[in-house]
């Protein structure tokens, strides 16, 4: 799959008070079906009561998996007209805070920061939290994160590897002071780490497993799996969207009910790789690993993480330790309310109605 260099994303997403996220996916187009069209369609600001719910979504096996609903048609089935658009993930996020969008597949992370950039959104869905495939992958001679003092660490700065990079260094008893911390693009750590100008890199998928493969005798000393909740993949919607069309909006929800349940039937798991696989452009074979590193929540799962708490098992918490983040690494100015950001209801009466078992 092609990347995006996301230095140039990063400044424009600054611009917008935008960091934090995944990386971005293959080139921009758009998805109805299964079938990519080529360019970005020109999206209305506001459109018309009953037309297609637009929802851009990118590079992630938790958001990949909508393509499976696509395939399968069970947005036709569920009664609701849905509009699935593909970028590369900075461009989605641009697209949402232009207002080309209803919704928009991002972390938990970034729904704070396009909202503090002024395009604010709701989670109604928890798609999944990473549960191995951010790493950070060491040279050889390097076996535990302790020995990472003093070193050189590439790191994209401001974003999700970053924040997982501090989670590593402090369950060693580091801090970030106990590093050289050299700003890398996510997509250009493999490289960086096999020249040998770095000690370590962290990065998600499929950049962290291309930077073990070609340095070889590296390994991953630290994951996302090492902090489950660090890093959640939701559906943002947009506030005005989410109150003119909340029936349609509870459809959407039952169907990645449907969508995350499939996946974790294991006698569907190779129909979900071959659809998922074909979207990015890979093989089956290469895509299977990314799933096991990604924690896929039905409603049932999702709504435990929806229950307000604090620390990384609500995303609640989560978003609180982003949040602090955020404005530590002046992502942006002031700390956010991050209740206004996370919407369970519709969860909550899919699993009263028992449509979600």
């Amino acid at each position: 799959m092609t990347w995006l260099v996301r230095l140039v994303g990063l400044v424009t997403l600054l611009l917008l008070g935008a960091s934090c996220g995944k990386g971005p996916g293959p080139a921009e187009g758009s998805s109805d079906g299964g079938a990519a069209r080529a360019g970005t369609p020109a999206l209305p600001r506001h459109k018309p009561a009953g037309a297609a719910l637009q929802i851009a979504y990118s590079d992630w096996p938790g958001w990949v998996a909508w393509d499976i609903a696509i395939q399968k048609g069970w947005f036709t089935e569920a009664g609701v007209e849905v509009d699935f658009t593909w970028f590369e993930y900075v461009p989605s996020m641009e697209a949402y805070s232009a207002g080309k969008v209803d919704a928009v597949c991002v972390t938990n992370g970034d729904a704070l920061v396009t909202g503090n950039g002024g395009a604010p959104s709701v989670a109604i869905v928890v798609n999944d939290y990473s549960n191995g495939n951010d790493m950070v992958v060491v040279r050889p001679g390097v076996t535990r994160v302790a020995e990472l003092k003093g070193k050189k660490v590439g790191v994209e700065v401001g974003f999700v590897s970053h924040l997982l990079l501090l989670n590593a260094l402090r369950s060693a008893g580091l801090g970030e002071e106990d590093i050289q911390i050299v700003n890398v693009p996510t997509d250009q750590t493999p490289q960086t780490l096999r020249s040998g100008t770095v000690d370590a890199i962290v990065a998600w998928q499929p950049n962290s497993g291309q930077a073990l493969r070609e340095l070889p005798g590296s390994t991953a000393i630290f994951t996302s799996a090492d902090a489950p909740g660090l890093i959640y993949d939701v559906l943002a919607v947009s506030p005005k969207s989410l109150a003119e069309r909340r029936a349609d909006w509870g459809k959407v929800v039952r169907v990645w009910d449907r969508v995350a349940r499939f996946i974790k039937d294991e006698k569907n798991l190779d129909e979900a790789v071959r659809i998922m696989s074909a979207r990015v452009g890979l093989t089956p074979e290469q895509y299977r690993p990314l799933l096991k590193g990604t924690f896929f929540l039905d409603l049932a799962g999702g709504m435990k993480h929806l229950e307000k708490g604090e620390g990384l098992a609500s995303l609640h918490g989560s978003s609180r330790i982003v949040d602090e983040f955020n404005v530590k690494n002046s992502v942006y100015k002031a700390p956010l309310k991050v209740e206004d950001y996370i919407d369970p209801s519709l969860t909550a009466e899919a699993l009263r109605a028992g449509e979600a078992p």
